[in-house]
């Protein structure tokens, strides 16, 4: 029996619920059938023309899923080039580097064992979006795309017979480009220990660090939808436990998480310190700078002032943005941008098809440490000394244009940008507030230039103005 359409399953960015409740066979092949129509939209081109990339994760319910996928898009006449369990950044790349309509990444991301769902990109791998393309998707499925499609069309080769598929072997491609943005030879034999949360980081980028002569200490580095250990998203703490432990018993240089689809990299310093997205962004652009100078780097509007100021201090140009892949990915595509970076671990690169990737931080950290002759904490001291960051604090507002309107009149006196929320900006401090897209909760990132101290007081301050009733 078809699940009943939920459409809260088309969220911003993707599409995403949890397997057998709100997203099933039935259901995926009729995303795929609209999403190759939106493709023909957006491209001009013809069903029949679509030349479409296809990959999964490691997920249980991924096999059955993604063939439901093809099924639908190959209905339509589109041409599927089936890559087979990949992690979701090889898709981009296999979309950029052949030059293909569009590309659907089966993947619930970081999310629990029991999701699923889909990453859409059209051509040169941008991503659909809440209000480009998913919307449409959803439409279509409700007005009845592919409703008369059985289960047969899986393994056929779809209701009208018109499209075909083929199944592709892109790791090899996909590392050499990933390589190429390093000198492998400047890489020191650091001690790393590795966090893949049983995602897709394992077979992805291990082949490329054991190539680098590092000393690897591997945990939950084979992909495994049952998730055994611990959920794949490292940007929560108790999912960072284990590696933090681990780089400290065991003396490494440092430790690299990844979530489940491992298009995001997180960092242990070898104190056994989380390191900041901000911070990241930093010196990522710091190492790009170094071999790109004069270029731009986006960063959003949730980012502590070391990113600016760091990029000024390389000789870059930087440029604050909205907040989300969609609105990176179109503006570094139309400026020419050489990084983008967000705080919640998402990097943004150029000459990787503008496309996020967990695969090239991890490469540029290991040899920026490695030309440096420092440790992580030691790189990272001058910015842990000046900057003092919050991170990011959830609030459940039930009117949340109200209260941005009264954060708005109490600190009438500062700088105010309303480019996504608002960004409230004093000489030595300054914070953002912006609106969840699909809960009523209002996010906080401040930050102080004064102290750890400071930053806690007007932390609690703008705290308690958001949370009065």
């Amino acid at each position: 029996m078809t699940v009943v359409l939920d459409p809260s399953i088309f969220k911003a960015y993707d599409i995403r619920g949890i397997y057998g409740e709100q997203i099933d066979g039935d259901l995926a092949e009729r995303i795929g059938c609209a999403f190759a129509r939106v493709l023909a939209g957006l491209s001009g081109k013809a069903p029949g023309e679509l030349r479409v990339g296809l990959g999964r994760d490691m997920r249980l319910s991924a096999p059955e899923l993604a063939a439901r996928y093809r099924a639908g898009l190959v209905a339509e006449g589109a041409h599927v080039l089936d890559a087979g369990e990949i992690a979701t950044e090889m898709l981009y790349f296999l979309v950029g580097s052949r030059g293909l309509d569009g590309g659907l990444m089966c993947t619930a991301s970081h999310n629990p064992k029991p999701y699923t769902g889909a990453k859409l990109v059209r051509e040169g791998a941008i991503p659909l979006s809440g209000d480009e393309g998913i919307q449409e998707i959803r439409r279509a499925v409700e007005e009845g795309v592919g409703d008369r499609m059985g289960s047969q069309a899986a393994v056929g080769a779809g209701a009208g017979g018109a499209g075909a598929a083929e199944e592709i072997d892109i790791y090899e491609d996909f590392q050499r480009a990933a390589l190429g943005f390093i000198d492998p030879q400047r890489v020191r034999p650091l001690k790393v220990v590795v966090d893949g949360g049983n995602g897709m980081a394992g077979p992805m980028v291990g082949p490329l660090l054991e190539g680098l002569g590092l000393e690897l200490i591997e945990t939950y580095w084979t992909p495994n939808g049952e998730f055994p250990d611990h959920e794949p998203n490292p940007m929560l703490e108790e999912n960072r436990r284990m590696i933090v432990e681990r780089v400290r018993s065991s003396g490494a240089d440092l430790g690299i998480a990844w979530d489940g689809d491992a298009d995001r990299c997180f960092f242990i310093d070898d104190t056994g310190e989380f390191v900041a997205g901000d911070f990241l962004t930093a010196l990522l652009a710091q190492s790009l700078l170094a071999k790109h100078r004069g270029e731009s780097v986006l960063y959003d509007v949730r980012a502590s002032r070391a990113v600016p100021d760091t990029v000024a201090r390389a000789g870059g140009s930087a440029h604050v943005n909205r907040v989300g892949h969609a609105f990176f990915k179109t503006r570094m595509k139309r400026d020419g941008a050489l990084f983008g970076g967000e705080v919640s671990g998402h990097y943004y690169f150029r000459d990787f098809f503008c496309a996020d990737s967990g695969t090239i931080p991890a490469l540029l950290i290991l040899e920026l440490i490695s030309v440096e002759g420092r440790t992580l904490s030691e790189l990272l001291a001058p910015l842990r000394e000046r900057y003092f960051i919050s991170g990011e604090i959830n609030s459940e507002v039930a009117d949340q244009g109200a209260k941005m309107e009264e954060i708005a009149a109490h600190y009438a006196d500062a700088r105010q940008e309303h480019l996504d929320g608002i960004s409230i900006d004093y000489d030595d401090w300054h914070f953002n507030v912006r609106p969840s897209n699909t809960e009523p909760l209002l996010r906080l990132n401040l930050e102080s230039l004064v102290s750890q101290q400071d930053m806690e007081r007007r932390r609690d301050e703008v705290l308690a103005l958001i949370r009065a009733a």
